[in-house]
């Protein structure tokens, strides 16, 4: 089976409590010997005209069940951060792209829940949650464009 290539524009969005409790899911990844991969909710924008909020809004209600979508209660809390990183691709994803593509741009939200939130995970993507307080949440994720969106959670909650 073919997959479309994906675009090298992502958004990465740190889900987080009033008290900065941060919601954190485990990658599901073929291969069982594989370390558990943690992160916040990310994905690539579905085509090039897609806005970066409304990535962000798509991704976080396939990947959690959230709903912060225009006209939703929680759709105030997306906040952009107005970051982003720009890394290497890691090689085992490379495939995904197209060739020459090797670096992707990553641009940074926060959604404010309240606690306890409830989260639907979709198993073909992920297996677990946890809401961990933003220093320990930092410390589990794998990329460390996450882990520093971790840390930079008291500066930018509201």
């Amino acid at each position: 089976m073919r997959f479309a290539l994906k675009i090298p524009q992502s958004v990465l969005v740190v889900i987080y409590t009033p008290s900065l409790q941060v919601l954190l899911i485990r990658r599901a990844e073929p291969d069982p010997a594989t370390p558990a991969l943690w992160q916040s909710v990310t994905g690539s924008k579905d085509h090039a005209d897609e806005s970066f909020e409304d990535t962000a809004v798509r991704e976080v209600r396939e990947e959690t069940g959230i709903d912060c979508g225009p006209g939703s209660p929680l759709h105030p809390n997306l906040r952009d951060w107005t970051l982003e990183n720009v890394y290497p691709i890691y090689p085992r994803w490379l495939h995904r792209y197209a060739p020459g593509v090797v670096s992707n741009t990553e641009h940074v939200f926060g959604l404010q829940v309240p606690h306890p939130t409830a989260v639907q995970l979709d198993p073909r993507e992920h297996t677990a949650f946890q809401w961990l307080p933003f220093a320990e949440a930092a410390a589990l994720c794998f990329s460390p464009s996450n882990a520093q969106a971790c840390l930079l959670l008291p500066r930018y909650a509201t």
